[in-house]
């Protein structure tokens, strides 16, 4: 029934990562320098006659040294008009305010006192272990947790959210006086997270303490799919076992994408060029934002 959430707390809580961050006590970032590796993400385009938008799959959080802003993507990036991403990121006190009103649950049972017996000392230990003390994050709800433990693990496999695709895109067209907008809010998003079920939201957290472990090699996994352009590999990686989720797939995945090539194709009626960059997973697979838009009959070209 819940095969997707490994997935989620490896892919999408990682677009939370700089709210989670904000809320824990940071591993500090390998400093060296690694040598910078080459990578050739995918990139697809939507065009009619006036318009152009350039379709971009990010990954949120990346080891520094990953070469992938530059030949094609940074190509169409310098011509587009205009930076479009899955949200805004907003300052920490308004992120502080949303995860306050979203997952704060100060009244009825704590997230330990909710957990299976034998899943509370791993919770602790884990919470531990990234600088948390567990009776911090006893009064929210558990989906609040599961993300953070996600997150906050990633500084000591090298992650960095400063080196995440949509903070470099980001910092490029302020640079370049480019507008930015964004797709959704961040209330939104983690409404996504907050509108589980309390039952899925505790398997999801016993499945995240679980998974960690295995947190490393998985992102890994995605990250080398992505900067090699295999859209279909990241498809089998990401979107593994959809079809046994239902319920969270449609909210995740399916009525996001369709949204959002409902914005694609309005955009199509206003001239000009646009570069819209969201999480990989949503241009890989069956449900994907190029899917729905063929189903209206707008193609999608891959960018060689």
């Amino acid at each position: 029934m819940l095969k997707l959430l490994p997935q989620a707390v490896a892919a999408l809580a990682l677009a939370f990562a700089p709210a989670a961050f904000a809320q824990t006590t940071q591993v500090p970032v390998p400093t060296t320098t690694p040598a910078e590796v080459p990578a050739s993400p995918a990139l697809w385009v939507v065009k009619d006659k006036d318009t152009t938008i350039y379709l971009f799959g990010t990954i949120h959080v990346l080891k520094p040294g990953l070469r992938w802003f530059d030949k094609g993507v940074k190509t169409a990036f310098d011509q587009s008009d205009q930076l479009v991403l899955e949200l805004l990121e907003p300052d920490q006190a308004t992120m502080q305010g949303l995860i306050l009103k979203l997952a704060f649950k100060p009244e009825g049972p704590t997230v330990t006192e909710q957990l299976p017996e034998d899943k509370r000392a791993p919770y602790a230990a884990a919470l531990t272990g990234v600088g948390v003390p567990p009776q911090a994050l006893d009064k929210f709800a558990p989906w609040f947790p599961a993300v953070t433990l996600s997150v906050a693990t990633l500084p000591k496999y090298g992650y960095d959210p400063a080196s995440g695709a949509e903070r470099v895109l980001t910092g490029a067209a302020k640079d370049a006086g480019k507008p930015i907008e964004g797709l959704e809010t961040a209330e939104q998003q983690l409404g996504y997270f907050a509108g589980l079920p309390q039952a899925t939201q505790i398997k999801f957290l016993t499945m995240t303490i679980d998974q960690l472990p295995k947190l490393a090699s998985t992102l890994d996994q995605m990250v080398a799919e992505w900067a090699k352009g295999d859209p279909d590999a990241l498809a089998r990686l990401l979107n593994e076992d959809m079809d046994e989720t239902p319920e969270i797939a449609k909210v995740l995945l399916s009525e996001r994408n369709q949204r959002w090539a409902q914005w694609i194709e309005k955009r199509l009626e206003t001239p000009g060029t646009v570069f819209i960059a969201v999480g990989a997973g949503h241009l890989a697979g069956p449900e994907s934002v190029q899917a729905y838009l063929a189903k209206d009959k707008v193609k999608a070209a891959r960018v060689q």
